[in-house]
């Protein structure tokens, strides 16, 4: 800085005084960074009086004026709020109150967007620009998704196995990418103005040497992409295709109600409508997209149709039989069939079990494979069909990436041969080059065996790619539904059209050409 001060060479003591008051730090997670037995106004207020020496009434007032700066509803009542009480976007703006309470000269944002849905996202980086230019301060954003970084960034750095490979302009990392990895970040994120067959990854630009070097292909991302590209002749007698069938699934009037109960005697005051009236139809080797920001309903809507969620009223026909009237043992005999992967695979995977036993688990409750040494071998062939090693068989979930995690839950959700999957926002954690590998596996399972998807998102992007069809949702109700390229194209509705708007664009196409 301009005092010259070498960070690395000050004592633990010295570098309390600069954490904090010159450089500070929003964490990707809010959650985990909040402590859980304060309140939210406690946290930021303890910020404040540690650095800046201020009494209780100042730091509160303090407080309340920077709750009221990043546009937080309330402050009053957020001041007084736990963090298990607000939501994602609501925990990231305290977070973001935290990190700009002692004016410091830089901030440093740690994939703060990645787990927020676009329209929250678009919120809080509208935000961070207006208290960059009022504070003028410097922020270094941390992020993999190079759509958010054309929004906000001035210069980009690229790293890539602990080195900077790359570092420019904006506008010339995106005009002429140089280094291969570069490319391949640019070209893997779902184009919004084209339909792909399957997205480009790195593998496709660059080779990794057994000493470490790096082998690059002559490929441009403009070639990646146009290689791939769908025509809508071809996308409109597909789904001509899938709609000639009867439905597979088909969902009427569906409602899935919460309770809220308050007073001495825990009485129902109120509902919460999470799937208000739901009506539609999913159609056997279809994927159907079901899109909307946080708390829409759609995670309740997937859990409803699986009712590993009981709805309230309604009905679910699954090839012509009622899901809602079944029993226990009828409903665990078409689990077979009907099967999910949830959003976090570290939470949905034992981690006292190896990836084999998860895997072959399944299949010994159904009595599937004859013996457990054909189920071993089944598990074998299922890890290779997903793109990892049979070495990893008595692996444990902690030793893999999350990428690797995921494929691990769709192994598992492959072993017992379902017609029928929920993808429950699988890729939302994930960052966009291994985002790009799951949604090419996905879309090629699909057209390897047959499978009819519902695909959960808020990622309107990865959303489109995915779907021949899509759902719009909100407040737990169908805002619309058509085909994907036409609900993008030629949105009916004001939410849509916000939705649509709130995607970073990026420009990726136009810049790589």
């Amino acid at each position: 800085n301009e005092q010259g001060v070498d960070l690395l060479q000050l004592p633990e003591a010295g570098m309390r005084h600069y954490r904090g008051n010159r450089i500070s730090m929003i964490f990707q997670e809010p959650m985990t960074s909040l402590n859980p037995v304060f309140s939210c106004g406690y946290q930021v207020e303890e910020a404040l009086q540690l650095h800046q020496r201020i009494s209780k009434k100042e730091a509160r007032a303090q407080t309340l004026a920077l709750f009221e700066q990043v546009q937080l509803p309330q402050p009053e009542r957020i001041y007084r709020s736990y963090p298990h009480e607000l939501s994602g976007g609501q925990k990231q703006r305290v977070m973001i109150a935290m990190a700009m309470s002692c004016n410091p000269d830089i901030l440093i944002a740690d994939e703060p967007t990645t787990a927020l849905d676009v329209t929250v996202q678009k919120t809080i980086l509208e935000l961070m620009q207006h208290l960059q230019k009022t504070r003028g301060m410097s922020v270094i954003f941390i992020t993999h998704d190079l759509g958010v970084i054309a929004e906000i960034a001035d210069r980009v750095m690229v790293m890539y196995k602990g080195k900077i490979v790359e570092q420019g302009s904006v506008a010339d990392i995106f005009r002429q990418p140089q280094h291969p990895y570069t490319k391949g970040l640019l070209a893997c994120r779902p184009p919004l103005d084209k339909q792909l067959r399957r997205l480009p990854v790195i593998a496709d630009f660059l080779q990794d040497g057994p000493d470490g070097s790096i082998a690059s292909t002559s490929i441009t991302v403009q070639e990646a992409i146009v290689r791939e590209v769908i025509t809508p002749k071809e996308k409109k007698e597909r789904l001509q295709d899938l709609m000639s069938k009867p439905p597979l699934l088909e969902v009427h009037h569906l409602k899935t109600w919460f309770p809220v109960k308050s007073g001495l005697f825990r009485r129902e005051r109120n509902w919460v409508k999470a799937v208000d009236d739901v009506s539609f139809e999913v159609y056997p080797g279809e994927t159907l997209g079901l899109v909307g920001e946080s708390g829409c309903g759609k995670t309740t809507l997937g859990r409803s149709i699986l009712r590993l969620q009981e709805p309230s009223a309604g009905s679910i026909l699954y090839k012509g039989r009622e899901l809602l009237s079944m029993n226990t043992k009828e409903l665990q005999e078409l689990r077979k069939e009907m099967q999910i992967i949830f959003q976090d695979p570290y939470s949905s995977l034992n981690p006292r079990m190896t990836i084999g036993a998860a895997i072959m688990e399944p299949m010994t409750v159904y009595g599937l494979h004859g013996n457990n040494q054909q189920r071993r071998e089944k598990v074998m062939e299922l890890l290779e069909k997903v793109n990892l090693h049979p070495d990893h068989f008595r692996r444990y979930p902690h030793e893999f990436s999350g990428g690797q995690r995921q494929r691990i839950v769709i192994a598992r959700a492959l072993s017992l041969h379902p017609s029928f999957i929920i993808c429950d926002e699988s890729v939302s954690a994930l960052d966009v080059s291994v985002q790009a590998q799951v949604l090419n596996l996905l879309m090629q399972l699909r057209e390897e065996f047959g499978f009819t998807y519902i695909f959960i998102s808020h990622d309107l992007s990865v959303v489109k790619f995915m779907s021949d069809r899509m759902v719009v949702m909100n407040q737990g109700r169908i805002e619309e539904m058509g085909p994907a390229e036409e609900i993008y194209t030629q949105p009916t509705k004001a939410y849509t059209q916000r939705l649509i708007d709130a995607v970073p664009k990026g420009e990726i196409s136009t810049a790589a050409s």
